[in-house]
């Protein structure tokens, strides 16, 4: 899968902006603050109605006297076929979005046109709390399965109802209340163990990939271990909520489920987020992601669409130089804005100045 042509429409700092994108690594070079960053998020943005870095709509379109809507475009070539994405986001209202001028749902449009990002953030995959490893974990699921990214929306709207009437129920259930909370524990189990035995799944595929992965880019051999930790017993999620309410009750939160999972990385027999150094950790969250980048091309059978965001900037030369042998697709997007290892291949180079991009090579 490649994108070809990309088009946008007052999206962050881009008023306008049409650019021909040919297969292999295109290179984007440019100062900080110029819209790099910008540009990959756009990318990212059509192919999974999310952003990478805000969940606020309102703050991808450009601050401007009557701007109240950004447009994304891009052309695909899709298993052989041209495929036309289109994305208008309104700051009042819906957005909209289609597939060859088909309104689409995000569930429609998922796995539709795979894509792995890698960014410099991506440490908080080790340093950050277990939300951010749910949320890795959730990302890869979706593409490669987009009815559990409805199971995991259906699962968030449960714990809210759930939640809800914990607190209104002031630590006493009356006989209503308890027929109620006994409904919402039947469909938070049936979603919630659904979510749970894909993440686990994910997880036992990822960690062997992660493991070759972290070998190339760390070039060293060291043993590394992921494994998913439920806050739930293997008697199933029912019994664990039965067996949480009293504690539910009293906190006014549900305190068991897969919103409370996490994801445990192990190097050299040592938990990676407190015995790892600096160095170590960058390797490890690029591994992951690469893993990531891997089972979604196993699982799609299409390459995805590759963007790095200015990755090289914190690695060693003997780093830099494992990432690229391990990175690997049919085309690739790569932002800097300093100074690239020396021996990088690159279809073209493209530079970015105040919300314009020039084709340099």
């Amino acid at each position: 899968m490649r994108l070809q042509r990309l088009w946008l429409a007052d999206f962050r700092n881009y008023s306008r902006l049409e650019l021909e994108l040919p297969p292999g690594t295109s290179l984007i070079v440019g100062p900080n603050g110029e819209g790099k960053t910008n540009l990959l998020e756009a990318i990212f943005y059509l192919a999974t109605m999310t952003s990478f870095r805000v969940n606020s709509t309102e703050a991808l379109i450009r601050t401007g006297p009557d701007v109240s809507e950004a447009v994304v475009r891009g052309e695909m070539a899709v298993d052989q076929r041209e495929v036309l994405f289109e994305a208008a986001l309104r700051s009042t209202g819906r957005s909209q979005f289609q597939v060859n001028r088909q309104r689409v749902r995000r569930r429609d449009l998922l796995g539709l046109a795979p894509v792995s990002i890698f960014m410099p953030d991506d440490l908080v995959l080790l340093k950050g709390g277990p939300g951010e490893r749910r949320r890795f974990l959730d990302d890869v699921l979706s593409q490669i399965d987009p009815r559990l990214d409805a199971a995991r929306a259906d699962m968030d709207n449960i714990l809210r109802q759930r939640n809800a009437l914990l607190r209104q129920s002031g630590g006493r259930l009356d006989s209503e209340a308890a027929v109620t909370l006994d409904v919402w524990d039947e469909k938070l189990a049936d979603v919630g163990e659904r979510l749970t035995n894909a993440r686990r799944g994910v997880v036992a595929k990822l960690d062997t990939k992660a493991v070759s992965a972290y070998k190339e880019i760390a070039v060293q051999a060291v043993p590394l271990d992921l494994a998913y930790e439920s806050t739930w017993s293997p008697g199933g999620l029912k019994e664990a909520l039965v067996q949480a309410r009293s504690e539910d009750l009293r906190r006014g939160v549900t305190t068991v489920g897969p919103h409370r999972d996490d994801v445990a990385v192990v190097l050299d027999g040592r938990p990676a987020r407190t015995h790892a150094s600096q160095g170590e950790q960058r390797s490890l969250a690029l591994a992951l992601r690469l893993a990531a980048h891997r089972e979604l091309e196993e699982a799609t059978g299409q390459s995805p669409l590759l963007l790095l965001d200015d990755v090289f900037s914190e690695l060693d030369p003997d780093r830099c130089r494992g990432v690229l042998g391990a990175l690997q697709s049919e085309q690739t997007l790569l932002t800097t804005a300093g100074a690239l290892p020396a021996d990088i291949a690159y279809s073209a180079r493209f530079r970015v100045a105040d919300g314009r991009v020039i084709r340099e090579v």
